[in-house]
């Protein structure tokens, strides 16, 4: 048997029902319908997602969240969505209300041993690792499972229609954006707090000019060495 198909029987032992597709008119904004089917079989789900494959530079940082049942925080979306002062408003209001927040981080040599898929896989693995208490369930941006023999599901597109994976989105992006000012402070030559390492023509032109620094990926197309 595959690991999908023992989280799928898993799920059904537990009673947790396959998920309904929101019509297209309900998917403006995320909302508790994927955790309301854990909530009522007395389980407690977690949302998780990353933020930082793309880079060029920089670690892959993944957070996983446990929100409080029915918790109102307004404007919840995909981290992408929102504007960076919106995020850091956010990320407060997560930081105080959530029952259990995890975050892992993924450092660049470990992204270029492993591979990119493979390292923020580990960094989502982490940061449910540090939750307290532990889920029962884990719900996940995108459409590949962890490892973690925890009953989970993948849900494609979750940051914009999960609140606990948005809210997981948000502190994940929040914290890798820090991350990236504290290292523009050391390399200010390839302007981070900017691009935060994408690889944005700013980004380039710095490489062409200066090589790569200690943070770079070297396994990654772009990255110039001297």
């Amino acid at each position: 048997m595959n690991s999908g198909s023992w989280f799928v029987n898993r799920n059904h032992e537990l009673g947790i029902q396959p998920r309904v597709t929101k019509p297209e008119s309900q998917m403006s904004m995320p909302d508790y319908s994927y955790e309301r089917r854990i909530w009522n079989i007395g389980k407690l789900p977690a949302g998780v997602d990353e933020a930082g494959r793309g880079p060029l530079a920089g670690p892959v940082v993944a957070a996983a969240v446990i929100l409080p049942k029915e918790c109102e925080i307004n404007g919840l979306n995909d981290s992408k969505k929102l504007s960076s002062q919106k995020r850091e408003f956010l990320f407060d209001q997560i930081i105080r209300l959530s029952v259990s927040i995890g975050v892992g981080i993924v450092e660049p040599g470990e992204i270029d041993r492993l591979n990119i898929l493979r390292a923020a896989l580990l960094a989502m693995e982490n940061a449910v690792m540090k939750l307290n208490p532990k889920p029962d369930f884990l719900l996940i941006d995108g459409n590949i499972e962890t490892s973690l023999l925890i009953p989970q599901e993948t849900v494609i597109g979750g940051d914009s229609t999960c609140n606990s994976i948005a809210a997981a989105s948000i502190i994940a992006k929040v914290t890798r954006d820090l991350i990236m000012y504290d290292y523009h402070n050391i390399h200010p030559e390839y302007n981070f707090k900017k691009h935060k390492g994408y690889p944005t023509k700013e980004h380039f032109e710095a490489l062409k000019k200066f090589g790569p620094c200690p943070i770079h990926r070297r396994t990654f197309k772009g990255v110039i060495w001297k």
